[in-house]
């Protein structure tokens, strides 16, 4: 046996284990784009979900108004004589049957009113100090928010119940005081 045969057998071994090594780094990114891809189509049918769940969203905010205008028509008629009942009950109906397609859809109000403030679900338009309150309660809803699915889609704007201040306290007292002196 010659050299040259003594070192083809290595010089096969070398260039067996360099493709062996390329195997495996090809393989190896095969594996990873194939978790990208799975990664990718998750997402993406996840996306779509929230897309389909909330694609009427726009329109419900927009229904949420005409409930908001219905609402305040029965308040009305409420106060108005019985000459106004026929109407009252029509309009009384319609906001029935409006809730009811809007529950369909997910949409549920927010109860606020005596609740401790959560900044998540409420927007608060005013602070109003009283005795006897312990932390930040909400006193008296604005508007009426809403949920659609577990989302907030439109908050509650409400006025808060916050204890008084020693600042307000101390005005308070001055303010007597000078009454007393009158």
């Amino acid at each position: 046996m010659t050299d040259e045969q003594k070192d083809q057998p290595s010089n096969v071994e070398k260039q067996l284990e360099t493709e062996k090594k390329r195997s495996e780094d090809y393989l190896n990114r095969l594996k990873y784009l194939q978790a990208d891809f799975e990664n990718l189509k998750k997402r993406c049918d996840r996306q779509l979900t929230d897309a389909k769940s909330y694609a009427t969203e726009r329109l419900v905010l927009q229904l949420l108004d005409v409930v908001d205008e219905l609402e305040m028509a029965v308040k009305t008629g409420q106060t108005n004589g019985p000459e106004t009942q026929p109407l009252l009950e029509g309009v009384q109906m319609t906001l029935k049957k409006l809730r009811k397609v809007l529950e369909q859809e997910g949409v549920s109000p927010i109860e606020c009113e005596g609740q401790v403030f959560d900044p998540t679900v409420h927007s608060a338009v005013a602070k109003v100090e009283r005795e006897g309150v312990k932390g930040c309660l909400v006193g008296e809803e604005v508007r009426k928010g809403y949920i659609m699915k577990g989302k907030v889609i439109r908050p509650s704007i409400v006025k808060v119940e916050v204890p008084p201040s020693p600042s307000s306290k101390s005005q308070k007292e001055n303010q007597t005081e000078k009454k007393e002196n009158e």
